[in-house]
């Protein structure tokens, strides 16, 4: 009998272990904690976060990088690869000047291109990303109409150094990096992996620095969160749950139920939530449709998201 419950609990060990390879999710909890001094952690913070200025003026449809750096509609593109890892169906294409795209087709494409929109204007970093609904594909000698998706260039500008770890980096329990924390929840961001955020090395300095620390594939979002196959852009599920459960000890409970719960568990404060909200709470209602309409969303759809995500900003401006 003895045996038996030995093979049992080795077997779930097993089967809990190759899930969370399957998943690439790490399962050793590491200490969060910041990598450098306060001090040198506000020299760095424009690495992470630059206050915006005037954001009102700040094009959500176009991004950043502007109409220039977007893909061409009406061009056809060469097939590289087939996407092998993540949840979601892709591949990267050249275009016609050599620029290298990687393509997400699926659900969370619209969700990515959106958010991303979102987290810049706030302040956050993003690399240049666009949707096109489809595209034409040169494979094999042959043009296809593809499903499009969103379409994330390989930039001269912008060199990638790796992932940065969200438990230890140099702005752990900062401000902004409490605050990007709290953005994600409010979205319901449910896919936040080390291997999602990247470093940046720029070769010219842009929005106040030479190196970002960037969190992008955040398609993952408007829906529930779980640590396995949540549903994203679910507006019923994304209307009908719920941001804040309450405040204990002076720290905010979030209705979260992803991985890595130990970076908001007695870690986001009240003012950590307003913060966020605030900053939020400056963009116009026209902003937040530019937004959507980005990533291509029906308008109807997009108003029930917007509606759901001004009352969560609302509820997080009146947290005490």
């Amino acid at each position: 009998m003895d045996g038996d419950k030995r093979d049992q609990r080795l077997k779930k060990t097993i089967l809990i272990t190759f899930v969370l390879a399957a998943a690439n999710i790490p399962f050793i909890v590491v200490s969060i904690r910041p990598t450098v001094t306060p001090a040198v952690a506000q020299q760095q913070m424009a690495e992470l976060w630059r206050e915006p200025t005037d954001i009102s003026s700040i094009d959500l449809f176009n991004g950043p990088w502007g109409a220039a750096a977007s893909p061409d509609p009406n061009a056809t593109y060469s097939f590289v690869k087939a996407k092998l890892h993540g949840n979601s169906p892709g591949l990267t294409a050249r275009d016609s000047k050599g620029i290298e795209w990687s393509v997400k087709q699926g659900a969370e494409g619209p969700i990515e291109v959106t958010f991303s929109r979102v987290l810049s204007a706030i302040g956050y970093h993003q690399p240049p990303v666009y949707f096109l609904p489809s595209f034409a594909l040169e494979r094999g000698g042959r043009v296809e109409q593809a499903p499009g998706g969103r379409f994330r260039a390989k930039h001269d500008a912008l060199a990638e150094m790796g992932n940065w770890s969200w438990q230890q980096n140099p702005f752990v329990g900062t401000k902004p990096y409490q605050g990007l924390l709290v953005v994600l929840l409010l979205f319901n961001s449910s896919d936040l992996k080390d291997s999602n955020n990247t470093v940046y090395a720029l070769t010219s300095p842009r929005e106040g620095s030479m190196r970002w620390y960037v969190v992008r594939d955040v398609g993952s979002a408007l829906g529930e969160t779980a640590k396995l196959d949540a549903k994203e852009g679910d507006p019923d599920l994304f209307e009908r749950l719920r941001f804040v459960t309450g405040v204990r000890n002076g720290f905010v409970d979030f209705n979260y139920h992803g991985w890595h719960q130990e970076l908001f568990n007695n870690r986001i404060t009240p003012d950590d939530v307003r913060w966020a909200c605030a900053w939020l709470a400056k963009l116009s209602d026209a902003q937040w449709h530019d937004a959507f309409r980005a990533g291509r969303f029906d308008v109807a759809l997009a108003d029930r998201f917007i509606r759901r995500i001004k009352a969560k900003i609302d509820e997080g401006l009146l947290l005490r």
